[in-house]
């Protein structure tokens, strides 16, 4: 087993609160809340799964990305989905984040740390009877400011090779 650093039951509540928090901006379309809840410094990224033979050395690419995005991309996807040309959010989904099992350990810097998670996301669109479902594991770095918690990293890698969905215009 490997060895990690336990934090306090403070700092674990908290992280797990702000985790939700998260969440939940996202799925009430709280889009500019939800960037408020972002470091200036945020790396958002989310690799591409490939199936492969067996023995391969990996299954994540170590170059593609379904998203590999900083504080400026994010903002620009925000205010597009704030216009009527986000073509691809019309008719809007809806989502509905299930963070579970989030363990979080201390790193080599002081107030952040790593968090990691597993993240179901329910979508649907419309009339579409058929939603689109998506589990991932995450890995983020939440960091402690004067403002508050704030993530400063999101990586995220989906359980499945191929994603069921026209589009993937949400966020993780």
């Amino acid at each position: 087993m490997p060895t990690t650093k336990s934090v306090s039951r403070d700092i674990q509540w908290d992280i797990q609160e702000f985790l939700y928090r998260e969440a939940s901006a996202l799925d009430e379309r709280r889009f500019r809340d939800w960037l408020g809840y972002l470091s200036d410094d945020i790396r958002y990224e989310v690799p591409v799964r490939v199936t492969r033979e067996a023995l391969a050395e990996w299954e994540l690419s170590p170059t593609s990305r379904i998203f590999d995005d900083d504080r400026e991309t994010l903002e620009v996807r925000v205010r597009r989905l704030e216009t009527d040309f986000a073509w691809a959010e019309q008719p809007p989904s809806r989502t509905r984040h299930y963070v579970t099992n989030i363990l979080v350990d201390h790193t080599e810097v002081p107030d952040e740390y790593l968090v990691s998670s597993n993240c179901f996301i329910y979508r649907s669109r419309g009339d579409d009877p058929n939603p689109s479902l998506y589990s991932m594991f995450r890995k983020d770095t939440v960091r402690r400011t004067e403002d508050g918690w704030r993530l400063a990293r999101r990586w995220a890698a989906f359980d499945q090779a191929l994603i069921n969905a026209h589009n993937l215009s949400i966020f993780i």
